[in-house]
């Protein structure tokens, strides 16, 4: 598999400020803006099989990650259970970690490189820089993952009303399944 760094025509820098504004990123930016945006940033390389991020996770959790090549499995802890199951793969030009560059919260999933990655990393130390020395972009930066989490957060409530719907049905099917039970009961005994 070739890297998207054997490309001589751009520099690294150039194809992280191209993944930064794509659709699975933040599509709002320039790429002007991105390209100062990247300044920013740095290199971070996580071996294969890595668990980078974990749920729960308090401590160096103020950082976003630009997957610039490599794929990552995030997964999330089934409650009850000792389990987790995997919620999304991602890939190049996608953003993890938007929520913890923001607020240093418990990181939400957990994060484990299934290939080697490559990535680019702005920690809310080198965001607040940005902000001091070019507040335009980022306050445009702020914007693009503001909307970003406000898709993410009307994509999850879309789920919770599919799974409550779900949920009432089954609940229907259920309350049916135990009336014709108690009636079939009241009839052998009859």
């Amino acid at each position: 598999m070739s890297s998207i760094f054997e490309n001589p025509d751009l520099a690294p820098e150039e194809v992280a400020a191209r993944l930064l504004v794509t659709a699975s990123a933040l599509d709002d930016l320039t790429l002007a803006d991105a390209m100062k945006v990247v300044a920013y940033m740095r290199p971070k390389r996580i071996k294969s099989g890595t668990v980078f991020i974990q749920e729960g996770e308090v401590r160096q959790n103020d950082y976003m990650l630009l997957v610039l090549e490599g794929d990552i499995a995030v997964e999330n802890a089934l409650p009850g259970l000792n389990e987790s199951m995997v919620v999304n793969i991602m890939g190049p030009g996608h953003l993890i970690g938007e929520m913890g560059v923001l607020d240093g919260a418990p990181r939400s999933a957990t994060c484990t490189a299934t290939t080697d990655i490559y990535a680019a990393v702005l920690s809310r130390t080198a965001l607040m820089r940005l902000l001091k020395d070019e507040p335009r972009v980022g306050a445009r930066l702020l914007l693009a993952i503001s909307k970003r989490m406000a898709d993410r957060l009307r994509e999850t409530t879309r789920k919770l009303k599919t799974f409550a719907q779900m949920n009432k049905a089954l609940q229907q099917e259920l309350q049916v399944v135990m009336n014709n039970r108690t009636g079939l009961e009241a009839q052998k005994r009859r």
